[in-house]
Order: structure tokens, then sequence, then C-alpha cells
């Protein structure tokens, strides 16, 4: 069982910058996929970027050259730095982690860019 806390959402300005993060915890050898999703009000959820575990990295279209992931493997953690925020990226950002065939998924941390 893996559990996933993340930490780093809350309200600011557009153009400006958060960092996320998400520590997984439980008995791990090496998380596989690392990613973080977001779902705004009346929108499904989607994904914003995944990282696998030899370091390929994918980003949604509307994110690249603004937000970037990475992961700590030693310490389990998945990182979303995001700069030139948009009113538009305001969502519940979602940490999920791939572990053995299983998916796992955070509580959500809100973020909030005001215009």
């Amino acid at each position: 069982q893996v559990q996933l806390v993340e930490s780093g959402g809350g309200l600011v300005q557009s153009g400006g910058s958060l960092r996320l993060s998400c520590a997984a915890s439980g008995t791990i050898f090496r998380l596989d996929a690392m990613g973080w999703y977001r779902q705004a009000p009346g929108k499904q959820r989607e994904l914003v970027a995944t990282i696998l575990n030899g370091g390929s990295i994918n980003y949604a279209d509307s994110v690249k050259d603004r937000l970037t992931i990475s992961r700590d493997n030693a310490k389990n953690t998945v990182y979303l730095q995001m700069s030139s925020l948009k009113p538009e990226d305001t969502a519940v950002y979602y940490c999920n982690v791939a572990y053995r065939l299983k998916n796992y998924w955070g509580q959500g941390t809100q973020v909030t860019v005001s215009s």
C-alpha cells in the first residue's frame, strides 16, 4: 500500500510561481511512473505531466515551458515547479503514482491563480 501526501498549493497572482510536492510512503522498492493531474471546476481531470522512473517526461501542451516535473527517488517524492502561472491553471492538483500495477492518488491540493 502506498500513501501520498501533497503540499505546496495556494493562492498566487498571475505570472507567479508555486512548487508542489508529493511524498509517497509505505513499503516501496521503487515507484514506477509519477505524475500530476488537475481538475478545474466543472471540468474533467486532465494530465499535467508525468515522469517515469527512467526519467522520461511528458507534458500537456498547455503547460509546456511553464511547468517542470521532477522526482527524487531516494525520497519517493515528485515535484511540480510551476512558473508564469495563468488564471486558467486554477484547479485542484492531484499527485498520481504507479507501483506494481496499481495506481495511487493523493488527496489533492488547491492552486488558485488570480488575474
